[in-house]
This record gives C-alpha cells, structure tokens and sequence, in this order.
C-alpha cells in the first residue's frame, strides 16, 4: 500500500504546447521538477514525445534514463524490477489512450485540455498509484489554412524569374540578385525585371508589372523597401501571376511598430491559401535568399566575390535550412566542403515554414541529409516539423538541427531577429530528438555533425571504437572522449590476427620495441605515412571495430605532412606516398567510417583540405572528433531503430 504523506517519486504530465501540440512527458515530480530543469543533463529531469509520435514502449525506454526511474530502480531485485516497468508501461498506455481521446477532440471542440499532470508513487504493493492530478482547460488553438506545399518545387526549380527592386543605376540589392542569378549560370531568357521606363538592365528584359507579364511567373523575388511590401503583396495576390514569391526586406513584424501591419499581411495571404488553387507561397520575409543547384541559379543578395562557393562534389547530397540567412553564410564560409545542394534561408516564416519545407524535402529521393537553424517556430509547426523529422528518419534521411534562444537574452533577440518565439529550449530538444533528429545548441557542434552526417551516410555504423596515434596524447584522448550525454561507445577488443598484424608493421618500421599493441595505440612519432595508413587498415578490417579515429601526427619529422617541405624538397603533400594521397582510397573503399586529425596549426591547411577534398573526414581536434563520432552513432543507431520499428508496425 501507498504511505500516507509519502512523496510522489514520478510525474507523468499531458500539456498542449505552442509549438508542438499535445506533449506527453515523464520524470520528476514535486519540489525537484520546479528546480530550473536546464542545469540537468539531458534526460535526467525528464522526457519528452509528441503524442502521436509515441508509444508506451518508448516512453519507458527513455524514462529509464531519468532521475527519478533510477531512484525508484534502486536496490530492487531483478524480478520487482520486472514489475515496475510492467506497472510504469501500464500507466503510460492508459495516459496515451487518454491522449488519444483528447486529440480527437481538439480538432472539434471550442474548448480543449490544455494541461494534466499525474503524480504517481510506486506502492508497497508493487502497483503504480495516483497521489494527485491537476489540470486546465482553454480555448482550442485556432489554425491557418495549409499552405500549398507542392508549389514549392517552383520555388526550387523555376523557369521563369522575376525581380522587383532592381536599380538601373546603383547596385543595390535587388541589382546584386540579379548579378548574382546571371553569375550562378542563370539565362537572362528566364528572367524578368519588374521596372516601369525600362527596356532592359544588364542584358535582362524589363517589364511594366504583374499586369505586363506574357506568361506567369515561377517565382518573384521581391528586393524593395519594407513599405512597400504590403501593396505589392496585394496586387500579387490578386493579379494570381505568380506561383511563388520570395520576400527580401527586413522589418516586417520583427519591430513593435511593423507588427500589426505584418500580421494582417500574413492574415491576407493565409486567406489566398483557402481559395482556389492555394494562391502562391511565400518565403521570408527578411529572407537572404535561395542557393538552389538543381534550379540552377543563386539569389543570395551577396556578392559572389564576398562568399565564393565553388563546386566540391559532383553530387550533392545535402540541403540547409535557416532562419538566418547570416548562419549559412558563415557556416559556409568556414565550411566550404559542406557544399549544400539547396540552401533557402527561410527569414520570419511569414507564410512558408520549418514545418513546410522540411515536410517537402522529407520525400525528396535525391536528398540524404538536411541540416535546419531554428530561432522559433509559427503556433503548432513544430508538431508538422516534428512529424517532418520522422518521415525524413523513415525514409533513411538524416535531420541536424541546432536551436538558438536557449538564455532569456537570446530569446528575446530571436523576437527581434525573426519575430519568432523561442520557446522551452528542454522540451524542444528532448521532443526533436524522440522525432529522430540530431539535436545541437552550440554552432560547432552543428557542423561537425552536418559535416560528418554527409561524409558517413553510406557507412556502416557501430558502437566499438578503435584509436590511433603517433601522437601518445592523441590516442589517450580518444578514449577519454567516448562518453556522451545519453550514450556512450566502447573500445574494441583487437583480435589476435589484428595484434599480429600491427606487430609486423612497426617490426618493419623498427619501431616494435618501443611499441605495445593495443586499443587506443600509440604507434609513437617515429611512424611515417605508411604506417599510420597500414595500422588503420588492420584496425578497421577488424570485425570487432566498428570505426577508427587516426591521428594523422602532422609535426611528425616523418609524416609528409607540409604543402612545401625545405629541408627534404618533395618529401612534402605531393608525394605520391603521402597519406593525402593513400589514405582516400581505404577511406573510399571501407564500409565503416575513420575519421582523421590533423591537430597543428595554419601551416598544415593544405593537408587538412587536401584530404577533405578527397573525402576524407578531417577534424583538427581528436576530442572534438571523436566526440561529433559519439553523436553521430547515436543518432544513426536511434534513426535505425525508427525505421525497423516502422517495418515491424
């Protein structure tokens, strides 16, 4: 039986979110889960599911990370500890089944839950009990029309262009648009420039207006003052001469004085979608622009000479989504190998959303991994792009997302950046990810993991690990690097052949005397290109490795690590016997993912991009990497797990 006054030892809650609609979450109860649940580590305090993207099953399985499951797991036998996890699941099932009454309601009702929280000890009698419950009702949330997604492939892959804003004589944004169209390889036949008194700017026919247009466009790119959005919105959406439209100007709803204005344009255009074919949509506004490769043309409003982007792969595999326009160009800048197929940033979803371009981009076949910046989300988008997250995991896609907003200060500059809203920076994180979804709050973090998200989608992913290093401390490192948040990988057991192997490879390099085989190794700075290359071979030809973090020991006196060597002219990165040149082709012909460090400074760029250029995973760090490893195999398992459980169903 239950003890009077006892303390409950878990809550399991209902709330109807903002974001994300109905959420279900389970961890601590009482004065413990008033605490500022940002101070724990993930998991800890609680998690969280969108109802529909949930079961009983999974919720235990992640409640078991939680404080309050391991008390309540403590020092119980393994057969009592059967039946805490029968009653918890028990509990869950009847709360989801409630859940699901609840949903079906809301879509009708005026009035609708909007929060139910349980406080629930686990009895003497091994059974779960209800110590209290409260709750709320409210007004149901009221909905915008959908927006017609489809129209988004013209959005992507116009044949026809059209710009507003261009000066005939200055070189303004809109003139920096239509230079940067025309030197992404657009043709001037596809375009058209919006501009009363003008026959044609360099080289690109002028037209009156909408009303002047001998065929309807594929998309408008409007690039003129804030103020005069609002009409010209208008007359698009009633002229209906375009399929869609991307919204430059910043200003629209992200200052307290532009908001109102902002809202009804918003409202309008809401309106077009609930008549006839959908009207057109609308990216931004305070939009960067579209990078699309596939649509052959660039509309970003920075000059070409400012952010070169010149072509790494034949084949694209990779999208970016942004609310800022600014975190592309950066990341690009700094990261010019990531080399997106499509890259939209999306400004302050004034029609389309996350939700919408990541439900497009879910079907998409020529697509593997998408990379999203989130400020906040429109009310309920983050439960379209939640349900987005999952479609895209089902169909073997991989989705990183970093969230910004996490601090009171940050939120409040998201409102002016965007005029979005953060929201609870716990629940999105702990939601997104139960969604399949790579989840970061720090900048770096993000492109180490969209990075080697591309670079490792057709590999083989595994928990054990295998290290090496000319470097002692790199290879110590390594292992001291294996352990995340919410998983962790092992280090691999060598088999004896592998042993013997490495043996003979540092006999031959007479460096076996002062070399003792094993995981992580330190193959000492006397190892040349050949034998860091050689003993990452063995280490991933072992069955019982899974993927090798090699450091590369640039400095080495025998490593041809310089882009010019003095001392031993050629003995440098273009020798044939460098690793830049003979460890491609074992990273290309391995199933499993090695992931190379190049840790010394400037001098040794050249061997860092030579090697990325090849294909290779290139970090600078061996902490860093192995870490974004960690995640990134936690990730690829969990996303593994979604789609088996979907073939099961």
């Amino acid at each position: 039986m239950v003890n009077g006054g006892r303390k409950p030892d878990y809550a399991i809650a209902l709330n109807a979110t903002r974001e994300f609609g109905l959420v279900i979450s389970a961890g601590l109860a009482g004065v413990e889960a008033r605490l500022d649940i940002a101070h724990f580590a993930r998991d800890r305090a609680r998690v969280c599911s969108v109802v529909e993207l949930t079961d009983a099953t999974d919720l235990l399985s992640r409640f078991q990370r939680t404080l309050a499951y391991q008390r309540m797991a403590l020092g119980i036998e393994r057969r009592a500890l059967r039946r805490l996890d029968e009653a918890l699941l028990q509990n869950f099932e009847a709360v989801l089944a409630l859940a699901a009454d609840v949903a079906g309601m809301r879509s009708d009702d005026a009035h609708s839950l909007h929060s139910l929280q349980l406080d629930c000890v686990w009895g003497d009698d091994e059974a779960i009990h209800v110590v209290s419950a409260s709750g709320a009702t409210g007004e149901a949330p009221t909905r915008r029309y959908p927006r017609p997604i489809a129209k988004i492939d013209r959005l992507l892959h116009p044949r026809t262009i059209g710009l507003v804003g261009v000066s005939a004589s200055g070189m303004n944004f809109g003139r920096i648009i239509l230079r940067n169209l025309l030197g992404s390889g657009c043709e001037p036949s596809r375009l058209r420039i919006l501009r009363p008194g003008e026959d044609e700017i360099d080289g690109v026919r002028c037209v009156e207006g909408l009303a002047s247009l001998d065929e309807k466009l594929d998309l408008l790119i409007v690039a003129v003052a804030a103020d005069a959005v609002y009409g010209l919105v208008d007359e698009i959406i009633a002229t209906n001469a375009v399929e869609s439209v991307m919204l430059i100007p910043g200003g629209l709803g992200e200052t307290e004085k532009s908001r109102e204005a902002a809202a009804a344009m918003a409202e309008r255009i809401n309106a077009a979608h609930g008549r006839g074919d959908g009207g057109p949509v609308f990216l931004g506004a305070n939009c960067l622009g579209v990078v699309s490769h596939p649509g052959a043309y660039d509309s970003w409003f920075i000059p070409l000479e400012r952010l070169p982007k010149p072509q790494k792969r034949a084949q694209r595999n990779a999208v970016m989504l942004s609310q800022s326009g600014a975190f592309m160009i950066t990341r690009l800048s700094h990261n010019p190998w990531l080399d997106p197929r499509y890259m939209i940033a999306m400004g302050n979803q004034t029609d389309l959303t996350h939700g919408d371009l990541l439900s497009w981009f879910a079907q998409r076949e020529d697509v593997e991994t998408i990379g999203v910046y989130v400020e906040g989300f429109r009310d309920e988008d983050g439960l379209v792009f939640a349900r987005a997250i999952r479609r895209a995991v089902e169909n073997g896609k991989l989705v990183v997302v970093y969230k910004s907003g996490r601090s009171p200060a940050g939120q409040a500059g998201v409102m002016g950046h965007t005029a979005s809203i953060a929201g609870d920076p716990v629940l999105f994180d702990s939601v997104l990810r139960q969604a399949g979804a790579i989840v970061t709050d720090k900048v770096e973090d993000f492109d180490d993991l969209f990075y080697m998200a591309g670079v490792f989608y057709h590999k083989r992913i595994g928990p054990r690990l295998g290290a090496a290093s000319g470097a002692g401390f790199e290879a110590v490192s390594a292992a001291d690097s294996i352990d995340g948040e919410t998983f962790s990988m092992q280090m691999g057991t060598l088999e004896a052949d592998t042993v013997t192997r490495v043996e003979a490879i540092l006999a031959e390099k007479k460096l076996a005397a002062l070399v003792e085989v094993r995981n992580p190794l330190d193959m000492n700075p006397g190892a040349d290109d050949d034998a860091h290359v050689r003993i990452t071979e063995a280490f991933i030809e072992d069955p019982n490795i899974d993927a090798v973090v090699v450091g590369l020991d640039p400095t080495a006196p025998m490593v041809r690590a310089l882009a010019e060597s003095r001392l031993r002219p050629g003995y440098d990165i273009n020798d044939p016997l460098s690793t830049v040149h003979t460890l491609p082709p074992l990273v290309e012909r391995s199933d499993k993912p090695i992931v190379a460090v190049v840790d010394a400074g400037s001098l040794y760029d050249a061997m860092a991009d030579a090697l990325r250029d090849r294909g290779v995973c290139v970090f600078r760090n061996v902490a860093r990497g192995t870490r974004a490893l960690v995640r990134y195999v936690e990730a690829r398992l969990a996303a593994e797990l979604i789609r088996t459980n979907r073939h099961r169903d």
